[in-house]
């Protein structure tokens, strides 16, 4: 069930993967601040207490002062970014990459005029490689998805918590329906939500939009929407796991934009709020994950689904007990803009959790042109909502889905509410077909 590392056997060799990554964060950043001139002169200047404005470990800091690159990148730095550390310093990328081999500046170049370092000798052992792949032993433990949920995440409804409008007529029969998920939430809180929603041009502008984002960082603030944050907690993130997540989706062929440091506005809060209530703290770690689903072309639903199959599969292939949950959110039916503003389709919606429920895989071949023409513009973000079930085990007959909760209320300012919580119940501890 762990995942193929096994590029960590090349000798000689430090690959910079996703745990050495969170692992270098600071200090990586850390080079990057060097890309000043101001900076630079800073740190000329006074090098100890440069450092001491970051917050990096000691190994790293000493890696640093005393020059030695292979320390630095057991401690997680990567060589292009400290190859600006070494430009500061005055160092020629030769006489970096000969300090790694004990070989002087003049040595490494000779070397390298002679046609450079010969890959016999440097393969890896072929016993090492086969006792690597000879009878691994399965973890003792394992992480697994024990329900989804799905829910709208209009702003709105941030708003009206926010500002004590809950009990107003208008409100009432909105938070009505998400009364029981609360009282379910509170006796099955999991240790880490994996939460997939779309970023409302707060963290991500026209400058950059990635398709995919899976969040890696530690923490993320709340953003600032033009209304000033919401009086929320800020979230707990799981880099660990998400490193895992990372390695094993993209080995799968899903290209992520992976960010340590992003804001989350009420596409990831107005949920949490929702199933939580107000608390001073999240009561468990959460996982960002963004979808593009305002520019298009935006993914399909079969991808989206494909995918929740491939988180199950990393998210099962975990080597530690962790309960996880998966939650869709966004939509259910609306649109924004245009004079077809204020759409809403009560009969395709219900239709949507119908087939959410009992044909998932058949729901996720329904091409953009019908969430469009049928659910509104906006609509298009119930593509998430099929990442969470696709990561379900009922999809590939290893388990059921019993449905908790299922919710509609229309409307909630410019859109349909729409709320499913299924709980997953695999029939067998293996994990899912097609483990590395």
């Amino acid at each position: 069930m762990s995942l193929d590392k096994t590029y960590k056997l090349v000798p000689g060799t430090t690959i910079f993967d996703a745990e050495q990554s969170a692992k270098g964060y600071h200090l990586n950043q850390f080079c990057m601040s060097l890309m000043t001139t101001e900076n630079r002169a800073a740190y000329l200047a006074d090098e100890r207490a440069y450092l001491d404005a970051w917050p990096l470990r000691e190994e790293q800091k000493q890696a640093l002062h005393d020059r030695d690159l292979n320390a630095a990148m057991r401690e997680g730095g990567n060589i292009y970014f400290l190859a600006k550390w070494g430009a500061t310093l005055g160092f020629s990328f030769q006489q970096m990459a000969g300090s790694m081999t004990g070989m002087t500046e003049e040595e490494y170049r000779a070397m390298m005029v002679g046609g450079g370092r010969s890959v016999e000798g440097n393969r890896i052992d072929h016993a090492v490689l086969d006792a690597a792949y000879t009878n691994p032993e399965p973890p003792a433990e394992h992480a697994t998805i024990t329900g989804a949920v799905f829910t709208s995440h209009v702003p709105a409804i941030g708003a009206a918590l926010d500002h004590g409008k809950t009990e107003e007529p208008y409100w009432q029969p909105v938070f009505e329906g998400y009364e029981h998920s609360k009282t379910w939430e509170r006796e099955n809180v999991p240790d880490v939500i994996f939460l997939v929603y779309n970023d409302h041009a707060s963290a991500f502008d026209q400058s950059m939009i990635p398709t995919f984002v899976l969040g890696t960082g530690a923490s993320y603030p709340i953003a600032d929407e033009g209304y000033g944050p919401r009086p929320v907690p800020g979230i707990e993130g799981d880099p660990d796991l998400a490193a895992h997540l990372a390695h094993s989706l993209i080995r799968d062929d899903f290209d992520l934009t992976l960010v340590n440091e992003m804001a989350i506005d009420h596409g990831l809060t107005v949920p949490l709020s929702l199933m939580f209530g107000d608390v001073e703290k999240w009561p468990c770690k959460v996982i960002p994950f963004h979808v593009n689903v305002v520019q298009y072309p935006v993914p399909s639903g079969a991808r989206c689904f494909k995918l929740g199959q491939a988180l199950r599969k990393a998210i099962e292939s975990y080597d530690r007990p962790l309960t996880v949950q998966v939650w869709g959110t966004g939509g259910m039916s609306h649109q924004l803009q245009g004079p077809r503003a204020g759409l809403i389709n009560r009969e395709w919606d219900n239709a949507f959790l119908d087939r959410l429920i009992a044909d998932p895989a058949g729901l996720a071949e329904v091409p953009h042109l019908e969430y469009v023409e049928e659910a509104g513009s906006e609509g298009i973000e119930l593509v998430m909502w099929l990442i969470a079930r696709g990561a379900l085990s009922d999809v590939d007959g290893t388990g059921d889905v019993e449905v908790k909760h299922r919710f509609y209320h229309v409307p909630a300012s410019n859109t349909a509410v729409g709320h499913l919580i299924l709980e997953n119940h695999p029939r067998a501890e293996a994990p899912a077909e097609g483990e590395n």
